[in-house]
């Protein structure tokens, strides 16, 4: 690794292997070369003149790229297509003036980069079905244990710690599906000529319309695509891009809010990410067990949102059939929108798999609360037991404020339940009150939606998965 210069963390230090390489030049250039290849393939199979060995010749050589002579090229012609047009001439020669044959330079950019776009997405599904189903595991494990609700990270009403996670995979279910709509959507660019007309093939074929949709097709198919865009200026619309960084946007937004999630509960000492024998929280705190994984889960799910307004911007400024200021820009936004992707769900996979939970910490802090949560039921077994609503609800309210006094000015625990034990005037359900303030009466439904929401919404949604849900995710730093 080159220690001279400035390179992406995105790949130095987070990316998966398979993203990564999805993106590289080594990808991008052979596919261009792969292009070019299935191009004359196919004009020759339509009857132009183009010989076998011309094509034995390119496939000879769609690995072998000379990066330096192509960047040397690139400084004396200014143009990155051409730059590599000449350095696959100069290894394939005889294949020379075949190379390229009608083509614009978009012809190999935006086809490349909506395979590379195709990959990234087959990348992804998986690896979105993978963190789906650990963290289903995890909320079938803790369907049915209570822990407190939290509205405006204000103590609310019990829900238990699968209930919690259902949240979570809900919102995930969703990222998959648009990920599986993108996929489904996406279209390859196909053979179109500089702003789209196929003018310069209609020329090659001597005006036959029907040859020129059939070289668009078969060049579409050759790279697995079923269908290209009908029409293109010389690009294809930039709308594509835009639709596909607002799922992995979306998809950024679900990871943030499940991330911070975590690290509230992690302050709470309720719930813990995975953290190694060795591993240092603080450099001068040695005691400290920060959430690490989480917090660079929020710092790249950020940037990843944050690049759907690039792309955004990219659509709403392209000038009638097409403008330059898309390419440097595309460049950077669309692989790192895939990078930050990939590298997101591969750190919401390792946390699931690794997920403590603290349940003498959740215990303690529903018995801290839960006594103010059980007021109205102490009152309704009072009413029940010949009391007079409004008696019972001015000594609960009084035993509730100095109880209320005690945790609040005293730093004391909450003492509301035996206030109430030692009150006379309570007698009537004193044998009740371990009944009236055990935990799994104030969770409702919880258990059952998370069976049912288990059953009908994620066994399903991963039942097309179920050969690539192995495997872990280990974090490289």
């Amino acid at each position: 690794m080159s220690t001279d210069r400035y390179q992406s963390p995105l790949v130095s230090r987070y990316a998966s292997p398979e993203m990564a390489w999805n993106f590289s030049d080594d990808r991008k250039f052979s596919t261009w070369r792969k292009l070019w290849l299935e191009l004359a393939r196919a004009e020759q199979q339509l009857g132009l003149d183009i010989r076998d060995d011309q094509l034995a010749a390119m496939e000879a050589h769609l690995d072998d790229i000379d990066y330096a002579r192509a960047a040397e090229e690139e400084r004396k012609r200014r143009h990155d297509v051409m730059a590599h047009v000449h350095t696959f001439a100069a290894v394939a020669p005889e294949a020379a003036p075949i190379i390229h044959l009608g083509a614009t330079s978009c012809y190999v950019t935006d086809n490349s980069e909506l395979l590379m776009l195709r990959d990234g997405l087959d990348i992804l599904i998986p690896k979105c079905a993978r963190v789906i189903d650990r963290l289903a595991g995890f909320a079938k494990q803790w369907k049915d244990h209570p822990t407190l609700g939290f509205t405006h990270f204000q103590p609310a009403q019990l829900t238990t710690v699968g209930k919690r996670a259902c949240l979570w995979l809900q919102d995930l279910l969703m990222d998959l599906r648009n990920l599986e709509r993108a996929r489904d959507d996406l279209r390859f660019r196909g053979v179109k000529g500089t702003t789209g007309t196929q003018a310069s093939f209609l020329t090659l074929f001597d005006g036959d319309h029907d040859k020129v949709e059939s070289l668009d097709a078969l060049v579409t198919k050759a790279f697995g695509f079923a269908k290209s865009y009908p029409v293109t200026g010389q690009t294809y619309s930039r709308k594509v891009d835009c639709d596909l960084l607002s799922v992995l946007g979306s998809l950024g937004a679900s990871a943030h809010k499940i991330a911070t999630d975590w690290r509230l509960l992690a302050h709470l000492k309720e719930v813990e990410e995975p953290f190694e024998k060795d591993q240092i929280g603080s450099s001068a705190m040695a005691y400290k067990r920060n959430p690490m994984r989480a917090e660079r889960c929020c710092a790249l799910s950020r940037h990843l949102m944050a690049l759907v307004a690039n792309a955004q911007n990219t659509a709403a400024t392209q000038w009638m059939e097409r403008t330059l200021d898309d390419s440097a820009n595309r460049r950077i936004s669309l692989p790192e929108a895939f990078l930050a992707a990939d590298i997101v769900l591969g750190i919401l996979q390792n946390v699931c798999e690794g997920m403590v939970v603290y349940p003498a910490v959740i215990a303690r802090r529903v018995r801290e609360e839960l006594p103010f949560m059980a007021t109205e039921n102490v009152i309704m077994a009072m009413v029940k037991h010949g009391g007079d609503r409004q008696d019972v609800h001015e000594k609960i309210r009084v035993l509730s404020q100095e109880a209320a006094a005690v945790v609040k000015q005293e730093g004391g625990d909450n003492d509301l339940v035996q206030r109430i034990r030692d009150d006379a005037f309570f007698a009537p359900i004193h044998a009740q009150l371990d009944t009236l303030l055990d935990p799994a009466t104030f969770i409702g439904r919880a258990p059952q939606q998370v069976e049912r929401f288990l059953e009908q919404e994620v066994t399903p949604a991963l039942q097309p998965y179920t050969a690539v849900l192995q495997g872990s995710a280990d974090l490289r730093v």
